[in-house]
Parts: structure tokens; C-alpha cells; sequence
């Protein structure tokens, strides 16, 4: 059980990563920092956003809508955040050290 409780963080860390590295390339895409004619970006883009729609959905459904400003994956980055430093040490002090 303890590998499955490891897995899980490694998955949250990865979510993590992948929802910042999300951030920063849709804003060098809106200042014009990345060309997005270029396939292996677009490819990359739209990879990238195809992982984290599930993620933002319920929360764009519950938050207001701002416009151009999308706070989603904030909350979800807090989300996650809460996770790792509220249940995480529960889970593994309840699974490895019994």
C-alpha cells in the first residue's frame, strides 16, 4: 500500500508541473514570445490542454466569469496543494508506518 500512496504523490507533483508549464506557455503565447504557426507548439499546447480541461471544468462551472482572466488553475494548483500538505502525511503515516 505504501507504493500506491508514493504513486500518488508522484502523480500530484506531475499534475503540478504540467498545470504550471501550461501557465507560463499561454503567456509567452499571448506576448507573442512562441510562435504558434509552429506544429510541434501548437502539438504541445493542445496536449497540454487536453490534460488539465478535466481538471478546470467543475471549476469554471462553479467561478464567475472574468473575462480574459482564467483563475482555475490557481484553484486547482490549491487544490492540490492542499492535498499534498494535508493528506498526504495522513495517507503515508496510515499506510507505511502501520
Amino acid at each position: 500500500m505504501c507504493a500506491v500512496a508514493q504513486i500518488i504523490q508522484i502523480l500530484l507533483t506531475a499534475i503540478w508541473w504540467i498545470i504550471i508549464i501550461q501557465a507560463v506557455l499561454s503567456w509567452l503565447v499571448a506576448f507573442n514570445v512562441i510562435n504558434i504557426h509552429s506544429d510541434f507548439v501548437r502539438q504541445v499546447l493542445y496536449a497540454l490542454d487536453r490534460m488539465t480541461a478535466p481538471l478546470y471544468r467543475p471549476i469554471r462551472r462553479i467561478m464567475p466569469d472574468l473575462g480574459a482572466l482564467d483563475l482555475s488553475p490557481l484553484v486547482v494548483l490549491l487544490i492540490l496543494s492542499i492535498i499534498d500538505q494535508v493528506f498526504m502525511p495522513r495517507l503515508f503515516a496510515s499506510v507505511c508506518l502501520a
